[in-house]
């Protein structure tokens, strides 16, 4: 034990001076190899015309607009959701903007048996499978200790993280035989712990770590972008989530508490960007990319980042200053596409 002790204050002492300094000569180096890595994988991106995608979550928002992206790239698609009139409404577009097969698939992906069957039907219609997007998700907005009854909130688990970890098992094999990749919607929430978003950010946490281990496991034999978007023109935005009764409700008011002064990004560039990023092999895509400096703040000045969130989001009676300096300042108009201030959610 004295040993074991004497190696740990070793490691103590020598670990942080180490690191610093190695990083300070290999940083420079690494990412210009990154770089040029970049500048390959745009010259030479995938082209996935012909090649079959599935994609959950598909009925709306980024989900359905990637359909729409990988369509206009030729690629054949199975698209599953819950919803069916909205998936086959997206199916019609998806074939007028230049898929040549659409396999439209209802289901839930916090049932694993669903999970199955979406894999099933696609390897029965297509006979393969190139890329999987893990897209289907859903938010809870509730401060924690108002929470009626925790166990309402298990669909935020259910759905974003283990409906991802289903439709990652039963998809490998197919993947590792064609060297597929899977494509991942985490969350920049992942890092910013947003309140009233604790279980949310918790899902999304998960997810992006699952998926970095996972990307050890697997190698080259399946490759893993992992996207962490900002906030993005969808039902989200448009205020849908669960509440704290378990219920799913459309409330803008509350919409403009959490997303606040934030510029929403329109959901097309997103879908674009994410497509564009798979097919260059890239490992991280973060929408819009200034969103990646949080990451920094988040890790070398996590105090500020609490104090800041806490006057942002729960400081003051009623109203929270996000949307007091929204109303008064008529920024909506610019921050917000139109789409999240006018249009309702689906509901079918």
């Amino acid at each position: 034990m004295v040993v074991l002790d004497l190696i740990h204050k070793f490691l103590n002492l020598v670990a942080p001076p180490f690191t610093f300094f190695s990083l300070l000569f290999f940083l420079p180096p690494y990412q210009f190899f990154k770089w040029f890595l970049s500048i390959l994988g745009t010259v030479f991106s995938e082209d996935v015309s012909g090649k079959v995608v599935i994609i959950t979550g598909a009925s709306s928002g980024i989900g359905e607009y990637l359909a729409y992206e990988y369509a206009r790239r030729g690629a054949c698609l199975t698209i599953a959701a819950r919803r069916e009139k909205s998936l086959r409404e997206v199916a019609e577009r998806a074939l007028d903007l230049g898929s040549p097969d659409v396999l439209v698939v209802p289901a839930d992906v916090s049932k694993v048996e669903d999970c199955k069957r979406i894999v099933d039907k696609t390897m029965s219609h297509f006979g393969r499978l190139d890329h999987l997007v893990n897209n289907a998700g859903v938010t809870a907005v509730s401060l924690f200790d108002e929470t009626e009854e925790i166990t309402n909130f298990r669909s935020v688990m259910d759905i974003n993280f283990w409906g991802s970890v289903y439709m990652t098992r039963f998809a490998i094999p197919y993947l590792r035989y064609s060297e597929g990749r899977v494509i991942v919607l985490s969350s920049s929430a992942s890092w910013v712990p947003t309140p009233r978003l604790s279980l949310y950010c918790a899902s999304k946490a998960a997810m992006a770590q699952f998926f970095d281990t996972l990307r050890v496991e697997f190698g080259q034999d399946i490759k893993i972008t992992l996207v962490t978007p900002g906030y993005v023109e969808s039902e989200m935005t448009q205020g849908k989530f669960i509440n704290k009764t378990g219920k799913v409700d459309v409330k803008t008011q509350m919409r403009d508490v959490q997303v606040g002064i934030i510029p929403v990004v329109k959901v097309e560039e997103c879908a674009k960007t994410i497509v564009n990023g798979a097919c260059r092999g890239e490992r991280y895509v973060t929408v819009p990319s200034w969103v990646r400096v949080t990451y920094l703040w988040k890790v070398f000045c996590p105090e500020v980042v609490d104090w800041i969130l806490r006057l942002l989001c729960l400081t003051g009676s009623g109203t929270s200053p996000r949307k007091k300096i929204l109303d008064y300042s008529g920024v909506q108009k610019v921050l917000y596409p139109e789409n999240i201030k006018e249009l309702e959610p689906k509901t079918n």
